[in-house]
């Protein structure tokens, strides 16, 4: 089975989280898309994140009634602070009847280059790229790789830290949460402070 991993905080998972992972799960050859949830990004700060236990049950509660995009708490079972190319090794190692692929943002593709043997993942792994409105890319060489494959999938600038902050100043963001997220977040008063 071919499996793209959408990774992320999801601090917390919103509407333009869920657009893109249906988008590629319909309009790509991928046939499940899986939400990684990941406990601590080495390019984020950690104080900021809720607990994993709870960004993982938003993300449930986000995916229920989607038959192919699962959440995913695997990085949460490796050592801290993880990087991709080790969760693709232990996922291989667990699920060797799959086809694991990377699901990211123009944005990300144009760092990935930084990432911790970016090579290797480009040898074995096809990127799933899906547009971002600051996304220009200046690597042309990364783009033409046959393992990049552009989506045209609908360009979505909503940002988990957008939510936070205006849920922090009292805003309604209802309409940018799946309902379910939005009343997980509203019952337990996450990011009021």
């Amino acid at each position: 089975m071919k499996i793209g991993l959408y990774f992320g905080t999801f601090n917390p998972m919103h509407i333009g989280h869920l657009i893109i992972a249906n988008h590629m799960a319909e309009h790509s050859d991928l046939e499940q898309v899986w939400m990684v949830v990941t406990p601590h990004n080495p390019h984020k700060k950690k104080s900021t994140l809720l607990d994993d236990h709870h960004r993982l049950e938003m993300v449930h509660l986000a995916t229920e009634g989607y038959d192919n995009i699962r959440p995913s708490d695997i990085e949460f079972k490796l050592p801290q602070p993880n990087y991709t190319v080790n969760t693709l090794v232990h996922l291989l190692e667990k699920y060797p009847m799959h086809d694991f692929s990377l699901i990211m943002g123009e944005d990300n593709l144009n760092s990935l280059h930084k990432w911790k043997n970016y090579e290797v993942l480009l040898q074995n792994h096809d990127i799933y790229v899906y547009p971002r409105i600051n996304g220009a890319v200046a690597n042309q060489e990364l783009i033409a790789n046959p393992r990049i494959h552009r989506i045209d999938a609908p360009v979505i600038e909503i940002s988990s830290t957008f939510i936070r902050n205006n849920i922090k100043e009292g805003k309604n963001v209802q309409p940018l949460l799946p309902q379910k997220v939005w009343e997980y977040i509203d019952h337990n008063i996450f990011y009021k402070k």
